[in-house]
């Protein structure tokens, strides 16, 4: 039961479980940007953009 009620290493696991969260956050927001979904609506911004000016 000692086992148990060592909290030793915790801050390291919460860092490595939250870095973990960034990487894979990091790899959907590049996914999703590199879409042509996503180029084409920010093409036709920044073209909106530029014609009005």
């Amino acid at each position: 039961m000692e086992l148990l009620k060592d909290d030793s290493g915790m801050s390291t696991v919460e860092y490595a479980i939250g870095t973990l969260a960034a990487a894979a956050l990091a790899g959907v927001m590049y996914v999703v940007l590199t879409s042509d979904f996503v180029q084409n609506l920010l093409q036709g911004l920044i073209q909106r953009a530029l014609a009005s000016v």
